[in-house]
Order: structure tokens, then sequence, then C-alpha cells
């Protein structure tokens, strides 16, 4: 992290899905990106969860068997 960068791993990692999902607002968004160039562990992960994500929405819903969706809803729950 460098003298500039004001935001950690810990919070960068936990706003990385809204960076993706372009979610964030413009200070926050920024904030996260200039992490991001200066944190290559973080940057990693950017990279696995928006790649990830591009498959799972290249998938159909009816591809997963219902067992498997159900387990995933029961997980999404308990968050």
């Amino acid at each position: 992290m460098s003298k500039t960068d004001d935001m950690g791993c810990d919070q960068a990692l936990k706003r990385l899905l809204e960076f993706i999902d372009r979610e964030l607002s413009d200070s926050d968004h920024d904030s996260v990106e200039r992490h991001l160039r200066n944190c290559r562990g973080c940057c990693s992960r950017m990279e696995f969860e928006s790649r990830l994500k591009q498959r799972l929405s290249a998938l159909s819903g009816d591809d997963a068997p219902t067992k498997s969706r159900d387990r995933i809803r029961k997980l999404i729950k308990g968050f």
C-alpha cells in the first residue's frame, strides 16, 4: 500500500464485488481502483472474481442440478 492509498486489503476485498459490478460511488470506486493498482494480491483476486462472474453469467439456470441450486441459495441466505 502506498502513502497515497488510504484503503487496506480488508476494505478493498469487502468492496470488490461492488467494484466489479460498478455499484460504488465514484470516490469509493477510485479508492478501490488505486488500491488494486498497488496491491498485486488484491488485483489477482479481482481478476479471479471477474472471470468467475463472467463464466457464471454464461451459464443458464437450467444447467445446475436442483440440489446444487438449493445448496447455493442456502449459502447465500447465510450471509
